[in-house]
């Protein structure tokens, strides 16, 4: 049996809601070791001039505790 934790990350990115995903796995795995799986909470996106300015996401990175 494994011991799994949760956190929550919020991350953004100028490019894609993918890419602010995979910035928030970059960044977790920086102090969190053995990723396991992300789910996204949450999406939004701010707007500037009329175009989609930055990506934003509200993710749960699961890791194991070993």
């Amino acid at each position: 049996m494994a011991i799994l934790k949760v956190i929550e990350v919020l991350a953004n990115s100028g490019k894609s809601w993918e890419d602010a995903t995979q910035n928030a796995v970059d960044q977790a795995s920086k102090t969190v070791k053995n990723i396991r799986s992300v789910y996204v909470q949450e999406q939004s996106a701010t707007v500037k001039d009329g175009k989609v300015d930055d990506y934003r996401v509200n993710v749960k990175i699961t890791f194991e505790v070993r």
